[in-house]
């Protein structure tokens, strides 16, 4: 089966979704837990800030980035015509 432009664009916009998701995904994971003990210098409410950024913030950022993900992806598959449910 070869590919339509309509497809080929339709899967750059997804890959380039996917890469700006993993490099929120990556920040938040690998680069906060690297600048901890900066950030455990901070206190929030008697605690370093440090563990709620890494403990509570990424938990919420995950969750912000998978429904930004089904969100643009609804409308991707909406506007090229692939949606499940028309």
């Amino acid at each position: 089966m070869k590919l339509t432009e309509q497809h080929r664009a339709y899967w750059r916009r997804n890959l380039w979704l996917t890469l700006a998701l993993l490099s929120a995904w990556f920040f938040v994971t690998f680069a906060s837990g690297f600048f901890a003990d900066e950030l455990n210098a901070i206190t929030f409410l008697g605690f370093p800030l440090g563990f709620y950024i890494l403990a509570q913030g990424s938990l919420i950022t995950y969750l912000v980035i998978i429904g930004i993900y089904v969100l643009v992806m609804n409308r991707l598959d909406r506007k090229y015509g692939v949606a499940e449910r028309r």
